[in-house]
């Protein structure tokens, strides 16, 4: 976009191919809505080449965070208030003192030049992906063909006029535009250009006296030989001639790239760069193209995850339904092979079915069968904590299901016909699952004389011991001094007869 016109190209495999061209007046508007009707889809990038292009070099104290951020806001919004169309670039710090922020504010003086055009776009809902100044382009051009001087002055002709840009290293620090009218020559411009700025440089103190200034001079081939016997070098001027397909080559950019605006479009529609100014309104549908973007792409990785778990579903399918046929056809190989050595094999009283339950059932016996030693092992582990209990007998029994002692009972009374007594019921030897087993405890206390605290705690402790164990119930049925209320005391204290022990009786209830 330039003062007087608007200049369409599309980017396409890495290319740029110029497009139409668009007045500044009523016509080329309506023109240019038509050429965007239909365009929804398509990114836009919007490069001003205008001489309402402003810049100024500030000096801020070093803030970070939000802080420095709104403190740059300010000064800008200070600067420039009369348009929307501003940036700040933040470039070096001081090597001394504060080390204050080198900052150069920018804007686009002029906001009704830009306005239009982006509003066009907004119209159509044209994603509008960013604001670009050909100056901050050609900052980056300075840098990615490693040009940077410490002074630099970047000439080159372009759609607006004559373009030059000052640079301090890879920093650009001032850049301004001169129109050329139809009759001008670009070389003679291109030399007397370079004197006033290099006499603008040196009456701001940007450029000091006998310090040396590098040109360079972006044209087309056709015109470098010119521009050599035009431009002559001093003492303090040094010309570099960089002709447009050398600087394409170097940037390695494809397509036929025959001015330098199609060099700093080249460049931007390979890098894709933030926006450096504000779009306004008009880049929320860029963020809207990002979002549908986004949701299309998780789309399709969420339907390539889905193919790709179908394809192995299926595939797992296939290869279980032939392992699945392999492992039926040996099973009946083996059925067959069974029965041809049985064939073989003279009969027997016991069919193989009844041994493989024989087996079974002897098995889960050895694994649920009641023994004494389970529960045994609890009360040893309980003595070792309590020294001064002694046992004197344990009365081991498994417990039997009501309806099953009810039935033993009667097949007890029952009178003798010859016929085989009831079987012992299944629980009671562990069919199918483990029977509770009970252990009567009698035992005896080894303490002092008359310690009845001691005697009644070490009881109590034992069974707290016992308890303890899963699935164990303990019950003290006699314990060695009865201290109930409802229980008259009764005796002497102390007997005189140590052999004499007290005595306690514990039913202890496990389930394993």
């Amino acid at each position: 976009m330039t003062n007087d016109r608007l200049c369409a190209f599309e980017w396409r495999a890495g290319a740029l191919a110029p497009g139409p061209c668009f007045g500044a007046d009523r016509d080329g508007m309506e023109a240019f809505a038509r050429y965007l009707d239909g365009a929804q889809g398509t990114r836009a990038y919007l490069v001003a080449d205008l001489v309402e292009e402003d810049f100024q070099r500030c000096l801020l104290p070093h803030v970070g965070g939000s802080s420095g951020r709104s403190l740059v806001e300010r000064r800008l919004a200070h600067a420039f208030r009369d348009t929307p169309f501003r940036h700040a670039d933040i470039q070096d710090r001081d090597s001394e003192g504060r080390r204050d922020d080198h900052t150069v504010f920018s804007a686009l003086t002029n906001a009704a030049m830009v306005q239009p055009w982006v509003a066009l776009m907004e119209q159509n809902r044209i994603p509008l992906a960013g604001l670009y100044s050909a100056a901050h382009l050609s900052a980056r051009l300075v840098r990615r063909m490693g040009m940077a001087q410490h002074h630099l002055l970047l000439i080159a002709a372009q759609g607006g006029g004559l373009r030059q840009s000052y640079f301090q290293g890879p920093y650009l620090k001032f850049s301004r535009l001169t129109v050329l009218a139809a009759h001008d020559d670009v070389v003679d411009a291109t030399a007397l250009e370079t004197a006033k700025m290099r006499q603008f440089l040196t009456s701001t103190r940007l450029l000091g006296r006998g310090e040396m200034l590098h040109v360079v001079v972006l044209a087309p081939p056709a015109r470098v030989a010119a521009l050599e016997e035009r431009c002559e070098d001093d003492p303090e001027l040094a010309f570099h001639f960089i002709d447009i397909d050398s600087a394409c080559a170097r940037l390695k950019l494809g397509g036929d790239v025959d001015t330098a605006e199609q060099l700093l479009l080249g460049l931007l529609g390979r890098d894709s760069l933030p926006s450096q100014y504000p779009p306004g309104a008009a880049g929320r549908f860029y963020q809207i193209w990002r979002a549908r973007l986004a949701l299309n792409c998780a789309s399709a990785a969420i339907g390539l995850a889905g193919a790709v778990w179908l394809l192995a579903g299926v595939w797992g399918g296939v290869r279980d339904g032939g392992q699945a046929a392999r492992l039926l056809a040996e099973a009946e190989q083996l059925d067959a092979r069974y029965r041809a050595i049985m064939a073989t094999l003279p009969p027997t009283p016991a069919r193989s079915a009844n041994m493989k339950a024989a087996v079974h059932l002897d098995r889960l016996l050895g694994a649920t069968a009641p023994a004494p030693a389970p529960l045994v092992a609890l009360v040893s582990r309980a003595l070792e904590r309590a020294p001064a209990i002694r046992l004197l007998a344990l009365d081991w029994q498994v417990q039997q299901p009501a309806l099953a002692q009810v039935g033993a009972a009667a097949s007890l009374t029952a009178p003798a016909t010859g016929d085989a007594a009831d079987p012992i019921p299944a629980s009671v030897v562990g069919l199918p699952s483990a029977p509770v087993q009970l252990l009567r405890i009698d035992g005896d206390i080894d303490v002092g004389p008359s310690d009845y605290r001691a005697i009644l705690d070490s009881v109590n402790r034992f069974a707290l011991d016992m308890a303890a164990n899963r699935g164990a119930a303990v019950h003290i049925v006699e314990a060695p001094l009865d201290v109930r209320q409802s229980v008259k005391l009764s005796g002497k204290t102390d007997t005189g007869d140590a052999a004499v022990k007290p005595r306690f009786v514990i039913n202890v209830t496990w389930k394993p």
